[in-house]
């Protein structure tokens, strides 16, 4: 049978691209009108301030976070012991529940802060069990050497869903509050029905021979001793944790740009946009050389563009730093992405995903959180360009402490360890 040259010629990987597509027009969206109507509830029903309404939407960042912290190391171990696409079913099919709780909640009127925090942790659950076991089988149903393609299509349907989600969600909103959690439930059906779709995958061979304890702590010291991967995790948990302004769109564009819920969903999906079109460019000409270098510099760049945005206050000129920040930031993933699959174990890569997936979590989350805490001591335009300057710092220092990530030159393995000794990968 013919070597396919492109992972959408794998009936199994257009499964994993609708699905993923799906899910997240669906969960992006009910994300940014969770964020408006947080907000908007706590200035108009609690009396709150600014400030004081900015707070919350870090107080939400933090319910998100605490679920994806407990359960990381568990969901970790899972994706690794059981197949993959039952896990990621499961969980799926939690988050579409929660959609339609949402839904009701808006449809009756029963909208109060305590409901939307206790949702907002749900969703961080589910998706905690999500991640991983997505990411974790891509690589099982794709080759190696069309890894770098998938990671880009993958990362252009979540682009592009990115991008039609937000607006999408807040054009429903104009028309019927619930709306935009009704299609969230129905696009998390879809996406449910296309993982089903999938073949089964066989949990790794003699995943279930050790204890899961030790395999939670197996994951963590591989990821500890293998510096590179290391580096590659903690410079997205650094760097976007500090420049989390996408946290404050919704102070943006309700008190400062004055442009509404339409203009939040427009807002949001603006950084959708300039990822989707890197993204696209990547899946037709991925990055081949010197990624570490380019990483780096993406992750300057993401900083610079951030504080361009907090201190813009031209709706337009606001969505062309936002476009610019999505353009950024996909360079940055893309090449971080490829590497940690690339150079990691197939035992091991249900682990690393997941821990891989709560440094990025923690730094949306908890970013979300410290942009809320700034926001309340600094202002949203001093919270969003302290965050930017404090990104490229993190850089500059990444760059030193790890000279592995700059003097990346391929997406080659660039080592692997066994038994505690570092050898050439095979």
């Amino acid at each position: 049978m013919t070597e396919p040259t492109s992972p959408l010629q794998i009936p199994d990987f257009r499964l994993f691209w609708l699905s993923r597509f799906a899910s997240v027009v669906g969960t992006i969206g009910m994300v940014v009108i969770i964020g408006y109507q947080l907000y908007d509830v706590a200035r108009s029903q609690y009396g709150m301030s600014i400030s004081e309404a900015a707070f919350q939407l870090g107080l939400l960042g933090l319910a998100q976070f605490v679920p994806l912290f407990v359960f990381t190391p568990i969901a970790g171990v899972v994706a690794d012991r059981f197949d993959r696409r039952t896990v990621a079913a499961l969980a799926s099919a939690l988050d579409m529940l929660i959609a339609l709780a949402l839904a009701l909640a808006t449809q009756l009127g029963q909208l109060s802060l305590p409901l939307l925090f206790a949702l907002a942790a749900m969703h961080g659950t589910a998706r905690v069990f999500i991640g991983p076991a997505m990411s974790a089988f891509a690589p099982n149903i794709v080759p190696a050497a069309l890894m770098p393609r998938a990671i880009a299509l993958g990362a252009m349907a979540w682009q592009t869903g990115a991008i039609g989600g937000p607006a999408l969600a807040g054009l429903l909103f104009g028309l019927n509050p619930a709306l935009p959690y009704w299609t969230a439930t129905a696009l998390l059906a879809i996406s449910l029905t296309a993982i089903l779709a999938i073949r089964r995958l066989p949990p790794p061979e003699g995943s279930r021979e050790a204890h899961p304890v030790r395999q939670v702590t197996e994951g963590f010291r591989y990821v500890w001793n293998e510096r590179f991967l290391l580096g590659c995790v903690t410079l997205d948990l650094f760097a976007v944790l500090l420049g989390g302004a996408t946290a404050l769109l919704p102070v943006f564009a309700r008190d400062i740009l004055n442009v509404g819920s339409q203009g939040l969903g427009i807002m949001r999906a603006a950084p959708a946009i300039g990822a989707a079109v890197v993204s696209l460019y990547l899946s037709a000409r991925p990055i081949a050389s010197n990624v570490g270098v380019k990483m780096l510099w993406a992750v300057v760049g993401f900083g610079v563009v951030t504080i361009g945005f907090g201190l813009s206050r031209n709706f337009a000129l606001s969505l062309g730093f936002l476009v610019l920040l999505g353009a950024a930031d996909m360079i940055s993933v893309f090449i971080r992405s490829t590497l940690v699959q690339l150079n990691t174990p197939d035992e091991v890569r249900g682990r690393v995903s997941a821990i891989s997936g709560l440094a990025i979590s923690a730094s949306n989350e908890l970013g979300e959180m410290q942009s809320g805490l700034a926001a309340a001591l600094l202002g949203a335009t001093g919270a969003v360009v302290f965050g930017g300057v404090g990104a490229i710092i993190v850089t500059v220092a990444w760059a030193l402490l790890f000279p592995e990530l700059r003097n990346a030159r391929t997406f080659a393995p660039q080592y692997r360890q066994t038994h505690h000794q570092r050898e050439p990968a095979l």
